[in-house]
């Protein structure tokens, strides 16, 4: 973990709701797909934690959702504002396990990690297939970025407004792959260990209070004894929750 000052270079709205910023600086401490930051946002108590979407040497994006007066307020900030983040949090993925063919499975705003998860196993010669589950058709983002890294991309819709209608557990032919990564909220992480008899991985999402493992307050049950998100996850192999 490291504190940094990270600066607004891009933000602008991707989809209804969502929001996706790119930032200079520091991000030496991010090492893992699946690792989070915490960032402090001004005139409020507590840090906000987001997924990495993406980073380089230069900078990260990060793409958010609007769910309350913290993320609405962020709407505001403008081109060149100074953000205190802690970079770096949690764990990550692990992709030596991912096989040849592995399946990415992300729920709105659980999508945004998989992104940096499908570029990584597509350098390593991978055959990645993403499926992106989201309300409507409106609320749909990243779609066209995970085609261009050359994944196969299946769109899942709740309205059927865009591609299946239903849920991701409709659309995964897990018999068909070789380990699977899925993030996004907690039913639709317990329906999938339920279903997948194949290996596989899930990231967590969950409030925070300190991010770093000070406070227990993301505290998890697995089948070794209490877990924090923010420290020991926020993955975890599917076959260590107690759901």
């Amino acid at each position: 973990m490291k504190q940094v000052i990270w600066e607004l270079k891009e933000h602008r709205q991707i989809a209804k709701n969502t929001y996706l910023m790119r930032l200079s600086g520091d991000t030496s401490s991010l090492v893992n797909p699946g690792q989070f930051v915490e960032v402090s946002l001004p005139g409020f108590y507590l840090r906000r934690p987001f997924s990495v979407c993406d980073y380089d040497e230069f900078g990260a994006t990060l793409i958010y959702k609007v769910l309350g007066q913290g993320t609405k307020a962020m709407t505001r900030y403008e081109k060149g504002m100074k953000l205190d983040v802690l970079c770096g949090l949690g764990n990550g993925f692990d992709l030596s396990k991912s096989g040849q063919k592995p399946l990415l499975v992300g729920g709105g705003a659980g999508v945004p990690p998989l992104y940096r998860l499908c570029k990584e196993l597509t350098n390593m010669g991978r055959q990645a297939t993403v499926v992106l589950g989201f309300n409507t058709k409106e609320e749909v983002f990243f779609e066209q970025e995970f085609l261009a890294l050359g994944a196969e991309v299946i769109v899942c819709t709740m309205d059927g407004s865009k591609g299946v209608k239903g849920l991701v557990t409709d659309a995964c032919a897990f018999e068909n792959h070789s380990y699977f990564y899925a993030c996004g909220p907690l039913p639709m992480l317990k329906a999938l260990c339920s279903l997948a008899k194949i290996p596989g991985e899930v990231s967590l999402e969950e409030r925070m209070g300190c991010g770093f493992g000070a406070c227990m307050g993301c505290a998890v049950m697995t089948k070794t004894g209490p877990q924090r998100v923010c420290k020991e996850g926020p993955v975890f192999h599917k076959e260590a929750l107690v759901w």
